[in-house]
């Protein structure tokens, strides 16, 4: 049984492995990019139609054999069609600085939500704003109103002002934008919660216990200004305290990281 085992093991060149690597390294970069889209739901779509294809031919069911096969003698093209902006963002990120494109969206990202909290937080204005980190957020996305817009401050402002129709919901950052307004988020059912509390502290606390998040909370009540993280929230702490955890939660990695982790 070892033999034939042993005969391809020395057939495999160092280029094979390369090969593989970074193939694997290709499709490892993909799912990164489509988790928590809305491509997520597509590529499962197509993966269905694929199975039912092979279905069909082993039960031989000729016509929708057939039928299937017309339609996936043009997967490439369908592949095009169906995930074009995927495609499209994709090929913007790759002739862009990905190191120092996201150090420059962090940093503005950070400097206008923090100048939108001073803001809301002296007008005693009630806002919550979730992080997106690594656990995608499209289902709760979806739940408020799509906006894709830059984040700035008179925006968020402008989202959280009382008696706009988006100000009772949450704000999701994705990637450095503001993906959606009036988002739904689940309220944390942990008993050891302070009564004194209220709906947005609660909801950012829920959906940091879910999550890896981090959620901004501007109290309506007191302006005080909070963070949750993990499940757990800091109280009344002032803009540069928000800043420097921000900054240490969404800033790039170091030099002194080994190059590999930079990398992936």
């Amino acid at each position: 049984m070892s033999d034939p085992l042993n005969q391809y093991l020395i057939t495999i060149r160092w280029r094979d492995i390369i090969d593989i690597l970074v193939v694997a390294y290709i499709i490892y970069r993909i799912i990164l990019l489509i988790k928590g889209t809305r491509a997520v739901q597509m590529a499962a779509g197509l993966a269905v139609i694929i199975v039912v294809y092979f279905a069909a031919k082993s039960l031989e069911l000729m016509t929708l054999h057939w039928l299937l096969g017309t339609v996936l003698s043009s997967l490439f093209l369908l592949i095009v069609i169906v995930f074009q902006d995927d495609i499209r963002r994709v090929l913007i990120q790759m002739g862009q600085s990905p190191f120092l494109k996201t150090q420059v969206k962090n940093f503005q990202a950070i400097e206008e939500l923090s100048k939108a909290t001073t803001t809301l937080a002296e007008n005693k204005t009630g806002a919550i704003m979730v992080l997106e980190r690594s656990v995608g957020l499209g289902d709760y996305i979806n739940s408020g109103v799509i906006l894709d817009a830059n984040i700035t401050k008179d925006l968020l402002c402008t989202i959280f002002y009382k008696g706009t129709p988006l100000h009772d919901g949450a704000v999701i950052v994705q990637n450095g934008r503001i993906a959606a307004g009036g988002c739904v988020l689940p309220l944390t059912s942990n008993p050891d919660i302070s009564r004194k509390l209220g709906t947005r502290h609660r909801a950012a606390i829920g959906i940091t216990e879910q999550t890896d998040t981090v959620a901004v909370i501007v109290s309506e009540e007191t302006g005080g200004i909070s963070v949750a993280i993990a499940g757990k929230i800091t109280r009344d702490i002032d803009t540069g305290t928000l800043r420097r955890i921000l900054h240490n939660t969404f800033a790039p990695e170091d030099a002194e990281t080994p190059w590999w982790r930079r990398i992936l």
